[in-house]
């Protein structure tokens, strides 16, 4: 058993790309030693900004044999009436890598075949690992570049490489760099140094002020912090995105505390904070109270030397920014919401669907008819009106053109400062709502409308407009947004139907013609885009229910089903996922299967006429589905299924197909009853009951 390192050196690898980076790594190793079949042990890894590393431990000393027989054609095939090997037999040789002359026969069941063995001795670690280079290369990152004279894409150029097996040096090369057993130390306070071992790798990049090891970098970082504010008497607030981020620009971390004037805590903590941490990824500093106070902490890639030079360069840095956030602030409060929501007319939503303030007399069409739906009083949706008619007038402000991280946040500051009331502010901010796949969702009603407004009528544009995601590419992120509005209704369990509520969208935005902000072809393609829509929004469903492992019939079944109910089909399935584990399931629906089946055929627009019923089976099916439709109490799937026995009964004793058209479609308008309740919950069809 030995211990194989592989470091690929890099030029400084932007610090968001660092962890995918390095993940990536450590699992196509996994797949690499998996395919070449080379045992091994843990698999370590090791990242800064400018080095991927990895340590795989106890390496088996050589790859596995292969022990392999390939059973082909049946000899009746394989040989003609001469006895020579078919064309059938050549090419299954032939795509074994090998010839007929490796052929034999053997008996499997009383026939005989065509059978290949192939032994193949494993190769010695040391050979396998001298096409690691295939690992490196095929590394695949968001953002790539070209260097020198090299058409090869990377997620920046590689300067060095080191590979070895225990103290043996492994050798391969990509580009121009070939390995070695030299890594580089820091860039301003180590020197290259020579790994002679393996297992040294950690210590050795130490002595170079390199702390290879990201969680023991990240923990330096926290417990520096923790004692700054110890001593400080301070609460620092460590985000963890932040403390990520700083982790992978840093090889040997220093914390250090700042400070700047009182007189800007008069600027919005939001302000303050979105300065100090996107900007110049500082962490804020608060009183045990909670309070905002004029310091932060920063993290330097070096030791403690001149610290007090680096302190004064970032604090100067700092107050340049909140000087011009407090210009901002001032500039944008000598105007009213007015003004800047007028200058929303000449901004482009995009040059097909004309203006943002377009856009938003659009999405408060649309938000108002979804308050009707949801039965809000006229109090609320007088709020709703006002929150949509200036939810985005922020864009126009100093404040969100120079920190465009603010949107939304200062419209809030705003709205509040101009005297509109508190829930119209908070939904202004919320319409944005979540801002990733797990961000926070909106919590007030006006929000959790308006965001949904804003993210639907997007999709109906965009998609009306033919700018529908493909593949991987998704511009206008509205993947993101069919998955933020899937979370807001689940979350709010709002069984909206979002047909209808497009459907009368659209008979309003046809009566506004030009006034919508729409060109003509858009406003024509708008309702040939409503199933599109709400497929796209169902694809977000099944991405959630495949994460909640999900049976992928019941997926299906609850997803190609007509309906528009997105928090329906995500319920149902989590209830048929549970019954199916039940011994009534199957045969309950493996009865409305039957149904579904004769009712789907054979379609029928008539109204049970019990005076038609010839037989017992008939009235009680009905009875039952009475009984059915009056108990809204149950467990709507449990119903269903406990019908199993009325409709055995019935087929048992009912032909449904007769020659008499009046009996016939009375009988199909019965078992109607019950398919009609059973796709609410389901297409019985699509699942599996084998």
């Amino acid at each position: 058993m030995a211990d194989f390192l592989m470091e690929i050196g890099l030029e400084e690898v932007p610090a968001h790309l660092v962890t995918p980076a390095i993940n990536q790594l450590v699992e196509r190793t996994a797949a690499f030693f998996d395919e070449h079949r080379l045992e091994h042990g843990e698999i370590q890894p090791y990242s800064t900004p400018r080095r991927l590393a990895v340590l795989v431990h106890d390496v088996a000393n050589q790859a596995s044999d292969i022990e392999e027989e390939m059973k082909g054609p049946i000899k009746r095939a394989a040989l003609d009436a001469d006895g020579n090997f078919t064309k059938a037999a050549q090419g299954f040789a032939r795509g074994k890598g090998m010839t007929t002359d490796d052929i034999i026969f053997k008996e499997f069941n009383g026939q005989e075949f065509v059978t290949l063995s192939r032994h193949e001795v494993g190769k010695s670690a040391q050979e396998v690992l001298s096409h690691f280079d295939e690992v490196v290369t095929k590394m695949a990152f968001s953002t790539t570049m070209k260097w020198a004279r090299h058409t090869f894409e990377y997620v920046r150029p590689v300067r060095w490489m080191v590979a070895l097996l225990d103290a043996d040096l492994i050798e391969f090369e990509v580009l121009d760099v070939k390995t070695d057993r030299t890594s580089r130390g820091h860039r301003f306070l180590g020197h290259d140094v020579e790994i002679r071992h393996a297992k040294d790798y950690v210590d050795s990049l130490k002595n170079e002020s390199v702390i290879v090891d990201a969680q023991m970098r990240k923990n330096m970082i926290k417990d520096q912090i923790k004692k700054l504010g110890i001593d400080n008497n301070w609460h620092v607030v460590v985000d963890a995105g932040l403390l990520e981020e700083v982790n992978n620009i840093v090889e040997f971390p220093t914390a250090f505390a700042g400070q700047f004037s009182d007189d800007y805590l008069e600027l919005p903590d939001e302000v303050l904070i979105t300065s100090m941490k996107e900007h110049q990824r500082f962490f804020h500093v608060q009183n045990q109270a909670g309070q905002l106070l004029p310091f932060f902490i920063s993290v330097r890639n070096g030791n403690q030397e001149h610290l007090e030079n680096v302190i004064a360069g970032n604090e100067k840095v700092l107050v340049a920014r909140l000087e011009d956030a407090k210009f901002f602030y001032q500039e944008d409060q000598k105007h009213d919401i007015n003004f800047y929501n007028e200058k929303l007319e000449v901004v482009s939503f995009h040059e097909k669907l004309g203006s943002v303030a377009a856009h938003t007399r659009r999405v408060r069409v649309l938000a108002d008819i979804i308050s009707a739906h949801l039965s809000f009083n006229e109090e609320t949706k007088q709020l709703l009106s006002r929150a949509s008619s200036i939810y985005k007038f922020d864009l126009m402000t100093g404040m969100v053109g120079e920190f465009d991280e603010l949107q939304g946040v200062m419209g809030e500051i705003y709205a509040q400062h101009f005297g509109e009331e508190s829930a119209v502010a908070q939904a202004i901010r919320e319409h944005y709502m979540p801002i990733s796949a797990d961000g926070v969702l909106p919590t007030s009603e006006l929000g959790k409308v308006l965001a949904v407004a804003d993210k639907l009528e997007s999709l109906m544009a965009f998609f009306a407009g033919d700018m529908i995601p493909s593949g991987s590419n998704d511009p206008y992120a509205l993947r993101r947004a069919a998955s933020g509005l899937v979370a807001i209704l689940a979350d709010n369990q709002w069984h909206l139907d979002l047909n209808q509520i497009l459907d009368e969208f659209i008979v309003a935005m046809q009566k506004q013609g030009d006034q919508s902000g729409l060109p003509a072809p858009i406003l024509d393609q708008l309702p040939a885009q409503i199933n599109n829509v709400i497929h796209f929004l169902t694809d977000r469903v099944v991405k959630e229910l495949q994460d909640q492992q999900i049976r992928r019939d019941i997926i299906d079944a609850v997803t190609k089903n007509d309906s528009s109910d997105m928090v329906s089909m995500l319920a149902n399935a989590k209830m048929l996922q549970v019954e199916s584990q039940t011994p009534a399931f199957r045969s309950g629906m493996e009865a409305l299967s039957r149904v579904a089946r004769l009712v789907v055929k054979n379609p029928t627009s008539a109204q049970v006429d019990p005076a038609l019923f010839e037989n017992e089976a008939e009235m009680d099916l009905n009875r039952g589905m009475k009984r059915f439709q009056e108990d809204q109490t149950q467990d709507r799937l449990q119903q269903l299924l406990n019908l199993e026995p009325l409709i055995s009964a019935y087929f048992d004793q009912t032909m449904v197909m007769v020659d008499d058209e009046a009996v016939k479609n009375n009988r199909l308008a019965t078992l109607a009853q019950v398919q009609t309740e059973t796709t609410k919950i389901a297409n019985v069809l699509e699942l599996q009951l084998k």
